[in-house]
């Protein structure tokens, strides 16, 4: 059985309908981005820490799966919006345009053979927006939806009638790149 690092219903139903067993044992980590870390870093960092943390509360010594997701749109990184305000913020930034979903994943270990591994990778998708005025942006955060979202916005629910396309993994950008994921357990022997 594998412990998921996180307490994010998303990554828990896309494990769910993988058919991946699991149990949550969320981290607690400072999620702070360091000065000039790039986006690649922040999200690899960030699983990394997850997952370590939970792995030193674990005594059975099963694998730990973190990760950490970001929305990067230019320059700017978008984590989960910290009040609605913020949330509009974000989508008029991502409204019209491409943006790129970031996932930092990792999977920590003994294989089947007992070896320890701590296996670090990177997921990326670009979706593309269609442009929205203000009243949809507004009604949109009155649902409540975009608040603990990345990005501000939920692909799999009402945000799905702007998403003009999409490039890679669409389980990344719901949350967690599920492919990746059983790649790395059955490279480290403890996938189905």
């Amino acid at each position: 059985m594998l412990i998921l690092a996180s307490t994010s219903p998303r990554r828990a139903e896309l494990l769910r309908s993988a058919g991946i067993e699991f149990r949550v044992h969320a981290a607690e980590i400072a999620e702070s981005r360091q000065a000039n870390e790039s986006p690649r870093h922040f999200v690899m960092r960030l699983a990394g820490e997850k997952a370590a943390a939970v792995a030193a509360l674990e005594a059975d010594g099963l694998c730990v799966l973190a990760a950490d997701t970001i929305v990067v749109v230019d320059k700017h990184v978008l984590g989960k919006p910290a009040n609605s305000g913020d949330a509009k913020r974000m989508l008029r930034l991502l409204a019209g345009r491409a943006h790129e979903v970031i996932t930092g994943v990792c999977l920590r270990g003994r294989d089947s053979s007992g070896v320890a591994f701590n296996d670090l990778r990177l997921e990326s998708t670009e979706v593309r927006f269609e442009p929205l005025n203000d009243r949809e942006i507004d009604d949109y955060v009155a649902t409540g939806e975009p608040l603990d979202k990345a990005g501000a916005y939920a692909i799999q629910g009402r945000a799905s009638r702007w998403i003009s396309g999409i490039k890679g993994d669409y389980c990344n950008v719901v949350g967690l790149p599920v492919a990746l994921v059983y790649r790395m357990l059955r490279e480290h022997g403890t996938g189905d």
